[in-house]
């Protein structure tokens, strides 16, 4: 393994990450339940098709049929994106340490590092296991020896979201259809990039050979947890890795509450730890609240409103 140390953008045409999309996702946005998704997977053939519908209840059949046609819609609409749109992910892969609930994040000069607070479970478990932090997965700083730690942003051309929004084209399905599908794209994309950095650019599995369902199911080594999601719930963490990363080098924004523009973006970090796996931070007290908001530089107010959730 000789990881490429360094900061990397790229630039996927949309039928390179479509293989990517979890297409239960999508359907889930549009009020279908997962079984519906597995249209996707079916040969675009009438008898393929007629077969897949047979499988369903008489009263199923009209939801399935429309799943059939909301999926055809979704292809015809990925074919057309693909004539004028990229999406686009910027990553990177950097010396590191834990330090207790903190990572530490050096650039590959020595020119600069950050320090990246992070949240512990709280409560009790169920399983009298440990409560985890992030920084568990990442070699601690005492031993004296460096880890890695990858951090990613990823979103498509802006364009894609105001697609059918207003004037002579305007077209309420089909913007929805946009948003959608610009969500799933970002997501794929990402998707995508831990592939390769996981075959290529770190190096630590490069001869694995996944499906994208077992992609989906999470079957490869280490993790990628995204700003947002339970393991990582601050959304304010996005003002840190934007200030480590540059996510306008890809056309990220960020709102004064720490959301991406456009929209269908996500951000987050890369972790190889061979026991690495996703959980959930769940309810934390004020007394870690206050440690947090310390660490951060900021006051237990500032942080509370992202963490409304977890109080």
């Amino acid at each position: 393994m000789n990881p490429k140390l360094d900061t990397f953008t790229l630039t996927y045409h949309i039928h390179t990450v479509m293989p990517y999309i979890n297409w239960i996702y999508f359907f889930h946005a549009w009020g279908f339940p997962p079984r519906f998704a597995a249209i996707a997977d079916i040969h675009g053939c009438d008898s393929c098709r007629a077969s897949w519908l047979s499988t369903f209840p008489e009263t199923e059949r009209a939801r399935a049929a429309e799943a059939m046609q909301l999926h055809k819609d979704a292809i015809r609409m990925l074919n057309l994106l693909d004539e004028d749109f990229h999406t686009y992910v910027r990553f990177g892969l950097y010396e590191a340490n834990a330090d207790g609930n903190d990572l530490l994040l050096f650039d590959n000069a020595g020119q600069r590092s950050m320090r990246l607070p992070l949240l512990r479970q709280q409560q009790v478990r169920h399983d009298g296991g440990p409560c985890l932090c992030l920084s568990d997965f990442v070699r601690p700083i005492h031993k004296g020896e460096r880890d890695i730690v990858g951090v990613f942003a990823g979103t498509v051309d802006s364009e894609i979201e105001h697609l059918y929004e207003e004037g002579n084209h305007a077209d309420e399905f089909k913007h929805l259809l946009c948003q959608t599908l610009a969500d799933r794209l970002a997501e794929a994309s990402v998707e995508k990039m831990h592939e390769e950095v996981r075959k290529n650019y770190w190096g630590y599995s490069p001869d694995e050979q996944f499906t994208p369902k077992e992609l989906f199911r999470e079957s490869y080594p280490g993790i990628r947890p995204a700003v947002g999601y339970p393991s990582l719930p601050d959304q304010s963490t996005n003002f840190e890795l934007n200030t480590w990363l540059d996510f306008s080098a890809i056309g990220i924004r960020l709102t004064e509450t720490g959301a991406m523009l456009p929209h269908a973006s996500v951000s987050g970090l890369i972790l190889a730890h061979p026991q690495a796996h996703y959980f959930a931070i769940g309810k934390i007290g004020e007394d870690q609240l206050v440690n947090y908001a310390q660490r951060k530089g900021k006051t237990p107010d500032e942080i509370r409103k992202y963490l409304t959730a977890n109080l």
